[in-house]
């Protein structure tokens, strides 16, 4: 390890033990260049973060256009700026019309958080349900409804009144009564290998928070923005959340976040308490216009109807005996491996071979593939052979 190395982990906090130091040069389209000048094709996308790979020309040049105007000016939602106006407007074109009220946030797990409070002050209620063995970001709200003991067990008290149902298990759905404020779910579970719901346990899901007066917010953090081949994940699915959190891949590499609802139930966070939420930055012009950007390019091109076949490639190429199971939804695959041991040999010898994958939290057997969606088939093909090339290779 090199003294730079060593000063970025003494220096800046770090999220395990194991970090990767791997030095950036630049990153392009597919790909990402250390330092050295090898070039890694990028499997991965930031954690679903780029949508359209990196430096996207359309997206850059909004970027380049929107600083030029303005940048930060105001504290969010005193001021109109044609970013999130713009944006805003899009939403509400396109989503059904109990989702016509969107509000900019900074992260992923700040939509979680605004969601959180908002089936709490809609329902006057105080019961969290979500799912075992989901994952929901890592603030001390999300944290209280995460679905893995361990991650939680240091950092109690947490918010009370928190309960768990089973992923895809209809029978389960009784935890879900009259004092339930709000159901989490992931229409697939990122954490876990990308397990896909069930229609039938969304469709179950829904008719119960109808039932009981409980609002289903539905955590598309990772599958918004075409990840699963529909601009958004309930989509696929043809079952309409109350609250619909997105992030991610929403900025094409800018960090953004949003949480969209009806107009009746987002003025409540308006009044009585005034400020009921509020973000200094969130919803920045720049990323908003970024997100703009990102948006109008899926809706241009053929992108979204490319997924499928993409997806169907990577099931074609990764056929091993090692490989035991594949989740694959879109573009969110999960490669579930012999053991813990086989997948770490992988991921180390894909990243000496220039080949960037990563792990799934709650599951140490599955390698974790979520790609651009401007990955072309010839790159899924020489990924696929890197892969099966490396399995081979272990003994």
């Amino acid at each position: 390890m090199n003294k730079r190395q060593e000063l970025f982990l003494k220096h800046q906090g770090q999220t395990t033990p194991y970090s990767m130091v791997f030095e950036v040069e630049k990153a392009e389209g597919n790909y990402i260049w250390d330092t050295s000048g090898k070039a890694y094709l990028d499997l991965i996308a930031g954690v679903s973060a780029c949508t359209l790979g990196h430096g996207h020309p359309r997206i850059k040049e909004a970027v380049k256009k929107q600083v030029d105007a303005y940048m930060h000016v105001m504290v969010y939602g005193e001021f109109i700026q044609n970013p999130q106006y713009n944006l805003a407007m899009e939403y509400a074109k396109h989503l059904p019309k109990q989702l016509n009220s969107t509000y900019f946030v900074n992260s992923g797990v700040e939509s979680i958080e605004a969601s959180i409070k908002l089936a709490k002050r809609v329902t006057g209620k105080t019961q969290l349900v979500s799912c075992k063995h989901s994952y929901h970001g890592s603030t001390n709200g999300a944290l209280s409804i995460m679905g893995e003991e361990d991650m939680k067990a240091k950092f109690r008290p947490l918010l009370p009144e928190c309960y768990h149902i089973e992923f895809n298990n209809i029978d389960s759905l009784s935890v879900i009564n009259k004092q339930t404020a709000g159901v989490i779910v992931e229409p697939v579970q990122g954490a876990t290998g990308f397990i896909p719901a069930t229609k039938a346990f969304l469709q179950a899901l829904r008719a119960k928070c109808t039932e009981v007066g409980a609002l289903l917010i539905f955590d598309e953090i990772q599958t918004c923005y075409g990840r699963l081949g529909t601009m958004f994940g309930f989509e696929y699915y043809n079952v309409v959340p109350d609250v619909l959190c997105i992030a991610k891949g929403m900025g094409g590499g800018m960090p953004i976040g949003a949480f969209i609802t009806s107009d009746v139930y987002m003025k409540q966070l308006s009044h009585d308490p005034k400020l009921g939420h509020i973000t200094t930055f969130g919803g920045h012009p720049v990323c908003c216009a970024a997100a703009l950007e990102t948006w109008n390019v899926l809706k241009e091109t053929n992108i979204l109807e490319e997924v499928e076949p993409k997806k169907q490639a990577f099931l074609e190429g990764l056929k091993h005996s090692k490989i035991t199971h594949i989740n694959a939804t879109g573009l969110a695959i999960g490669i579930e491996l012999e053991s813990a041991e086989v997948c770490q040999f992988v991921f180390d010898e894909l990243l000496k071979e220039g080949v960037i994958t990563f792990f799934f939290l709650f599951n140490p057997k599955s390698l974790r593939l979520s790609p651009p969606l401007t990955l072309t088939l010839e790159e899924i093909n020489r990924a696929c052979n890197k892969i099966i090339e490396v399995l081979d290779r272990y003994k």
